[in-house]
């Protein structure tokens, strides 16, 4: 079993930084793949980006050249910096973690972004 604890979230004016964490608590096997999704109110939730354990990463459209995923295998955590914060990044974001076909999510951390 895994559990995910995030954490930094907060509010920011726009064009600012923040940076998520995700401690993951159990063991982290190699094959799993981590990443961060969101969701604003009344919208679905979407991926915001994907990191393997070998620090192949994946983002979305919307996110790619202002957020970063990292990973530290020793730490059993992932990161997400977030740079160039725009208010349409306001949401609920939630730690995600894949192993086989089971999905394991955090409890989620508000980011809210003042224009």
């Amino acid at each position: 079993q895994v559990q995910l604890v995030e954490s930094g979230g907060g509010l920011v004016q726009a064009g600012g930084s923040l940076r998520l964490s995700c401690a993951a608590s159990g063991s982290i096997f190699r094959f799993d793949v981590m990443g961060w999704y969101r969701q604003a109110p009344g919208k679905q939730r979407d991926l915001v980006a994907t990191i393997t354990s070998d620090a192949s990463a994946d983002y979305a459209d919307s996110v790619k050249g202002r957020f970063t995923i990292a990973r530290d295998g020793a730490k059993n955590t992932v990161y997400l910096q977030m740079n160039s914060l725009k208010p349409e990044d306001t949401a609920v974001y939630y730690c995600h973690l894949l192993r086989g076909w089971t999905d394991y999510w955090g409890q989620g951390t508000q980011v809210a972004v003042s224009s």
